[in-house]
């Protein structure tokens, strides 16, 4: 679970909490390749980040960062319930949807384009997608040897 939040107000920590409990029930019923429950991820990204001194809406970011790409959660939802500022990181790191009349390298490009686009206008866009791939690196002895070398 989430430890060293003691630089945050308690007002802070009761609404990472609020994001975990989001998270959690909107990937409830997913597992990661370990077949550990999904919220893990996030959870591991998360920490990363609080390791490393990240504000807290970049805490609520990597909370959140899956439930638009993996759920039925909105962009709009995060943003209700978390504010803009966090929608708009969570967006800089959510693919492009996958368009029918699109190749996958189109929607590829489409979505490093639309990455590189985020980060610019707010670098912890950056941070939670690379917190994200860190984790990721972490627990590649879950994956087949040819999509450990393809993600390397």
């Amino acid at each position: 679970m989430l430890k060293n939040l003691e630089r945050f107000t308690q007002e802070q920590i009761l609404i990472i909490w609020s994001a975990y409990y989001f998270a959690e029930e909107a990937h409830r019923g997913q597992f990661r390749k370990s077949g550990e429950p999904y919220i893990i991820h996030p959870v591991a990204v998360a920490q990363i980040l609080i390791d490393h001194g990240e504000d807290y809406e970049t805490i609520l970011a990597a909370l959140l960062h899956d439930t638009v790409e993996d759920t039925s959660v909105t962009l709009m939802d995060i943003a209700i319930q978390f504010g803009w500022s966090v929608a708009n990181i969570v967006d800089g790191v959510t693919k492009m949807p996958k368009i029918p009349e699109l190749s996958k390298k189109d929607i590829e490009l489409a979505t490093k384009k639309k990455f590189v686009l985020s980060f610019l206008n707010d670098i912890r866009v950056i941070k939670v997608k690379l917190a994200d791939r860190l984790h990721n690196l972490r627990t590649l002895q879950h994956m087949r040897p040819e999509k450990q070398i393809k993600i390397a």
